[in-house]
């Protein structure tokens, strides 16, 4: 557990289990946990032993992981041991996130829900003791995601937060913030050295996967007149090219590319900026979003470019772009990201 964390996290949680449970703060055992990877803490109560997850915020992306963490670890708990994720304020995203996987929580506010053989606490309304002024940093917010991306592109790469901020294009204060946010998450991890990494790159991009939405980009629908997905995405592609468009290709068509594995009917494709009129005739472009075969895309950033390459002559972008874009896709959008996933993300853990 991190050290300035440590006696406030101690204090309230004695406070707040000795009043829940009923029992004497000075039988309230407190300690860190041996191994960090199977828990941050373990509380005895004298009847009940609790396992700490500690999370800094109550968002999707951490209770994500903790979610994950302990449905990972539930199996090597005693039955006894009750899995706790504590936050300062849980907000409801979280606590439904949580409650629905069946796993207990308190925040430091008095918040909680504990449930365990024997034992059922339910405690809501009480205000949130910890707001900060200003708005939190969201660490998958279009920005600030170009700092995740560039650690799933790298995964066994470690990097200084000075590299981070050159190859993302971000200041360094603004780059600092959010490697504080993703510490504070445990989605990264620091080197004696200060070099950073993913923590465990699986976990990080299923935790963007999980509040990614491609609708906050701006897309144009429509069709093009083509036989097959194949043909219209290399006709595009040829056209773009000639007319100096600079694009990168995502979603089904530039899975197919990467993996052939599941045909498409729909082409996505990522343009910088507007396409100019003589340009979508050239493409024979007709915008209609019923029936449409052909997604124009302008992101809302251009972090989504971020390492897009040429893959049998198309330009597409990395493959942990197209796992996220596919989450928006229609057709067999679940079949391709799953290979896609196999044979392109399949990270080693980092120990």
């Amino acid at each position: 557990m991190q050290s300035y964390l440590e006696n406030q996290i101690k204090a309230r949680l004695q406070d707040i289990l000795s009043e829940y449970l009923k029992v004497s703060a000075g039988n309230i055992c407190f300690q860190k946990a041996s191994n960090g990877k199977f828990a941050d803490a373990i509380v005895e109560t004298g009847q009940h032993t609790f396992v700490l997850e500690f999370k800094s915020s109550s968002a999707k992306a951490p209770m994500l992981l903790a979610k994950m963490h302990l449905l990972e670890r539930r199996q090597s708990f005693d039955e006894k041991v009750i899995p706790l994720v504590v936050v300062p304020y849980m907000g409801d995203v979280g606590r439904s996130s949580l409650e629905e996987a069946g796993i207990s929580w308190i925040d430091l506010s008095g918040n909680a829900y504990i449930e365990a053989p024997g034992l059922l606490i339910r405690v809501t309304g009480k205000p949130n003791r910890f707001k900060e002024p200003g708005r939190p940093a969201n660490i998958f917010a279009p920005r600030s995601s170009r700092i995740a991306r560039e650690f799933l592109i790298h995964p066994e790469q470690f990097i200084t937060q000075r590299e981070l901020a050159q190859r993302t294009g971000l200041d360094e204060g603004f780059t600092s913030r959010i490697i504080h946010r993703m510490e504070d998450s445990s989605l990264i991890k620091r080197r004696d050295d200060g070099a950073l990494i993913a923590h465990d790159p699986a976990h990080l991009l299923e935790a963007w996967h999980e509040v990614y939405d491609f609708k906050k980009h701006h897309v144009v629908k429509g069709h093009i007149t083509a036989r097959s997905g194949d043909m219209l995405l290399r006709n595009m592609a040829n056209t773009l090219a000639h007319c100096g468009v600079y694009y990168a290709t995502t979603g089904l068509g530039a899975a197919w590319t990467y993996d052939r594995f599941v045909a498409f009917r729909l082409v996505t494709i990522y343009i910088k900026d507007q396409i100019a009129k003589d340009t979508l005739e050239a493409l024979g472009f007709r915008e209609d979003e019923r029936g449409a075969n052909t997604w124009l895309v302008i992101p809302n950033d251009e972090g989504v470019f971020q390492e897009a390459k040429e893959v049998e002559g198309i330009h597409c972008v990395h493959p942990v772009q197209i796992y996220l874009d596919l989450k928006g896709q229609p057709e067999r959008k679940d079949e391709a990201a799953a290979s896609l996933r196999e044979k392109y993300l399949k990270w080693r853990l980092n120990d």
